[in-house]
């Protein structure tokens, strides 16, 4: 017999100063990969900051602002979970890629022609939005909240649509070992820069000069490089299959573009093409009511909603929810979570949202086969 899984109590806030201790405890049970976050004290402290300045302003544009959330479970108080927002990367500091292209040779005299494939070195100075940061502690991926954390970020987008970029990427989590090895690294990246990968990948955040210094300027022959780089050119860690699965189900596809460091992919999406912001909808609170009003005999199981108050102080929860006259009713209990009182907006999606027809990942194999 299938036991019932406990559903934490748990809401999706902005990161706050008084978060920096319970973040410095979540980010020691990460390992190699979530180097937006390193273990440093001050550079936490900073992005928090960083974050908290980006909520509090009104972005009549993106300009790089960066949007740090948090999962807190309300019965502990701990942060089990974290992910994050860049309004739109590049600026000052470009966003570096490497663009996998190709060049073709041939030769009329030996009747041959070979197409074949290159790295080439991109520096994004007026990039895209970009999402990242994901981290859940094991215990809490279940229940589907591995996706909540994820997808709640877009409905804040959708609320705030002109905060951002309107193309949308993330970076994904390369192959790298448990060591902190990657072959794509030791192939490539270690002859130029005389580091290990974990020191560069930590210096890229705090400073990109050295890459425009001493990355290679012409175009990378993949087949020059060893089989076990080759092997893991736009493919991702182990761990980070589930979350890339949930991004291919929101219409994200693989661009071309790989990380400079580890090779792991590049996704994108336009942000009206989301999958949850298309199907988010933005509604008012017409009441609210206790719990067992939206569950009863005739509905034991009501459906599960992602809803979100409309506010820059934004907050996040899954829930139950009656619509009513083009308006919604929602629990005691969300409206506390969404610090919501009748006559509120929120917005809200079916959870999960609903297949879009096809999946972008899907459509692309077809015409491939």
């Amino acid at each position: 017999m299938r036991q019932n899984i406990q559903i934490p109590n748990v809401v999706i806030r902005p990161i706050a100063q008084k978060d920096l201790n319970l973040l410095s405890e979540l980010l020691q049970r990460t390992e190699f990969g979530l180097t937006s976050l390193p273990k440093d004290q001050n550079f936490l402290k900073k992005r928090i900051l960083d974050s908290e300045w980006s909520f509090q302003r009104i972005a009549e544009e993106p300009r790089g602002e960066t949007y740090l959330f948090v999962m807190e479970d309300l019965d502990t108080r701990k942060i089990v979970g974290i992910s994050g927002i860049v309004s739109k990367v590049g600026g000052f500091e470009p966003f570096y890629t490497f663009k996998i292209d190709s060049v073709v040779h041939e030769s009329p005299t030996l009747k041959v022609r070979q197409e074949i494939p290159v790295l080439t070195l991109v520096a994004e100075h007026n990039g895209p939005c970009e999402i990242g940061s994901l981290f859940l502690v094991p215990a809490y991926r279940k229940a589907g909240l591995g996706r909540f954390l994820s997808l709640s970020r877009f409905l804040f987008m959708a609320s705030h649509k002109s905060y951002f970029d309107p193309m949308v990427i993330a970076e994904m989590r390369g192959v790298i070992d448990s060591e902190g090895h990657s072959a794509f690294w030791d192939a490539l990246g270690k002859h130029f820069f005389k580091i290990d990968f974990p020191k560069a990948d930590f210096l890229s955040i705090l400073n990109k000069h050295f890459i425009a210094d001493l990355m290679p300027r012409h175009p990378i022959y993949i087949p020059l490089l060893s089989a076990a780089a080759q092997a893991v050119i736009g493919c991702v860690h182990e761990n980070t299959k589930p979350a890339l699965k949930i991004l291919e189900e929101e219409g994200f596809h693989f661009n071309n573009m790989v990380d400079i460091f580890e090779g792991g992919p590049v996704m994108s999406c336009p942000l009206e093409q989301i999958r949850t912001v298309l199907a988010s909808v933005s509604s008012t609170v017409l009441d609210i009511v206790p719990e067992k009003r939206l569950v009863s005999e005739k509905n034991p199981k009501p459906k599960r909603y992602l809803i979100s108050n409309n506010k820059q102080d934004f907050y996040c929860c899954l829930g139950s929810l009656e619509e009513k006259a083009g308006q919604v009713i929602i629990s005691s209990k969300t409206a506390l979570k969404l610090r919501l009182l009748p006559g509120d907006t929120l917005r809200y999606c079916l959870f999960p949202p609903r297949p879009l027809h096809p999946l972008p990942s899907q459509k692309s194999k077809k015409q491939k086969a």
